[in-house]
C-alpha cells in the first residue's frame, strides 16, 4: 500500500497509551499527520483552533465520552463537517447505532488492526475530498448558471426594449412629422387671414349691424391675437415631442456587438428625459430635483446602448428609494434629489456619480447589492436583476468599476468608474 501524505492531518482522541501507541504508528507508518489529545474537552479545543481532516474518537474516555463529543462538534458550525469514526470495543448493535445517530461516518474495532485502521481513514479521506470537490462544483455551477441567467434576462431586456422604443419612437415621429411639417404654412394661412380682415375693417369701417354682432361674439381681436399664441404652443409642444423621439432613439441605439465613441452626457439626459414622468409631483411627494454637475468628458469608446441600461437602472433605483422615504415620512423637511456629476480622474478613468438624498442602505445589505436575485424592495416591486446587470455591463464589458457609498439616513452614491478607450 503507498503512503499517503496530506496537507491536513488526523486528530486522535484516546485516553489509553497503548491504543494511542497503536494508532500512531500505524498513521506514521503511511505518511499521515496527526496529532492527539486524551480526553473530549481537549479534541473539542484542539478540532475549534485547527480543524483536522478526520477525528478518530475513543468512547470511553475519562469526563465527557466520546458520543458527547460527537454530540458537540457536531452541533458546532465550525467542526460540523469533519468526519469522525469511533474506535471502540462497543460492537453492539445500539452503541453502533447511536454514534450513527450523532454523526459518526464509521467504528473501528479493538484490539485493532493495522491495516483496517489505514483502510478506513483512507476511504473516509476520499470520501471527504470526493465531497467537498462535489459541493464546489456545486457552487461552480449554481454561479455559473446565476450568472448565465443575468446575461440571458439582460439580453432580453435590452432587445425587448429596444424593439419596444424603437417601435414607440417610430411611432412618435410619423404624425409629429406631419404636424410640425403643417405649423409653417398654417402660420402663413392664419396671418393671411388675420391681414385680410384687418384690410376690411380699413376698407369698411362701418360693417352692418349682423357683422358687428358677430364680431362682438366672437371677439375678433382676441381670437386673432390668441391664434398666434396656440400656434406658438403647437409648435413648441411639437419640438418637445420631438426631442423625446430622439431620446428614445439615443437611448436604444443598437450597438451590442461594437463599441462605439459616444457621449455619456447625452445617454444621462436621454434617460432623464426617459424618466421625467417619474421625476415629476404626484400625490405622495413634491417634484423630484435633479442637479447636474457636468465636467468636461472627451467621446467615451462603449456599449451606449447598455451604458444607458445601467443609467437607468440606477436613477430608477434611487427614484425609488425616494418614493419609499417619502411614503415612510423619513424626508418630511427635505426636498427629494439626484445629483448626478461626471469627471475625469487621475487614473484617466470617466467617473459619472449618481446620489440620492433618500433613506440609506444598511450596512449588512450594502454588500449584497449586486448579488443576482437580490432586492432590497418589497415583493412584486424588484427583481433583483438591474443592479446585477449594471455590475456585469461596467466591470465585464467595460473594464470598469461599480461601486456604492450609503449610510442609513444620509442617502447612496454610485460611483461607475470606466477607462474612456477600453481594450475590450
Amino acid at each position: 500500500m503507498s503512503k499517503t501524505q496530506n496537507n491536513g492531518f488526523i486528530l486522535i482522541v484516546d485516553d489509553n497509551p497503548t491504543n494511542l501507541s497503536v494508532l500512531c504508528e500505524a498513521l506514521n507508518s503511511e505518511g499521515f499527520r496527526f496529532r492527539v489529545a486524551v480526553d473530549g474537552e481537549s479534541a473539542i479545543a484542539q478540532a475549534e483552533r485547527n480543524q483536522p481532516e478526520l477525528i478518530l474518537l475513543d468512547v470511553q474516555m475519562p469526563g465527557i465520552d466520546g458520543f458527547e463529543t460527537c454530540r458537540r462538534l457536531k452541533a458546532n458550525p465550525v467542526t460540523q463537517n469533519i468526519p469522525i469514526i469511533f474506535t471502540t470495543a462497543l460492537a453492539d448493535t445500539e452503541s453502533k447505532t447511536k454514534g450513527f445517530s450523532l454523526g459518526a461516518v464509521d467504528y473501528i474495532p479493538k484490539p485493532f488492526a493495522q491495516e483496517e485502521v489505514i483502510a478506513r481513514v483512507r476511504v473516509h479521506l476520499q470520501l471527504k475530498q470526493l465531497t467537498e470537490s462535489l459541493e464546489q462544483q456545486v457552487s461552480d455551477r449554481t454561479r455559473a448558471l446565476q450568472q448565465a441567467q443575468v446575461k440571458l434576462v439582460q439580453q432580453e431586456k435590452l432587445s425587448t426594449l429596444g424593439e419596444l422604443i424603437a417601435g414607440i419612437g417610430h411611432e412618435i415621429n410619423n404624425p409629429i412629422n406631419f404636424i410640425s411639417s403643417n405649423i409653417p404654412p398654417l402660420q402663413e394661412y392664419i396671418a393671411g387671414v388675420t391681414k385680410l380682415l384687418l384690410l376690411y375693417e380699413q376698407e369698411y369701417p362701418n360693417p352692418t349691424a349682423k357683422i358687428t354682432t358677430a364680431i362682438e361674439e366672437l371677439d375678433l381681436n382676441f381670437v386673432l391675437e390668441d391664434m398666434a399664441k396656440i400656434l406658438n404652443s403647437l409648435q413648441l409642444g411639437s419640438e418637445r415631442i420631438r426631442n423625446l423621439s430622439n431620446s428614445l432613439r439615443s437611448f436604444c441605439r443598437s450597438d451590442s456587438d461594437a463599441k462605439i465613441f459616444a457621449d455619456l452626457h447625452q445617454g444621462l439626459d436621454s434617460t432623464l428625459m426617459i424618466l421625467q414622468h417619474r421625476l415629476n409631483a404626484n400625490s405622495d411627494r413634491p417634484r423630484i430635483e435633479v442637479i447636474k454637475n457636468y465636467g468636461v468628458l472627451p467621446q467615451v469608446n462603449c456599449y451606449l446602448g447598455q451604458m444607458n441600461q445601467v443609467f437607468m437602472n440606477i436613477l430608477a433605483n434611487a427614484v425609488d428609494a425616494l418614493d419609499e422615504a417619502m411614503m415612510l415620512g423619513k424626508m418630511s423637511n427635505l426636498i427629494p434629489q439626484i445629483q448626478i456629476a461626471t469627471e475625469i480622474d487621475s487614473k484617466q478613468m470617466v467617473v459619472i456619480r449618481i446620489a440620492d438624498n433618500g433613506i440609506g442602505v444598511p450596512e449588512r445589505l450594502k454588500k449584497r447589492l449586486f448579488e443576482p436575485l437580490f432586492t432590497t424592495k418589497n415583493v412584486g416591486k424588484g427583481t433583483g436583476l438591474g443592479l446585477s446587470i449594471a455590475y456585469e455591463i461596467v466591470v465585464e464589458k467595460h473594464e470598469g468599476v461599480l461601486d456604492v457609498n450609503s449610510q442609513p439616513g444620509a442617502g447612496t452614491e454610485f460611483i461607475i468608474k470606466i477607462p474612456h478607450e477600453s481594450s475590450i
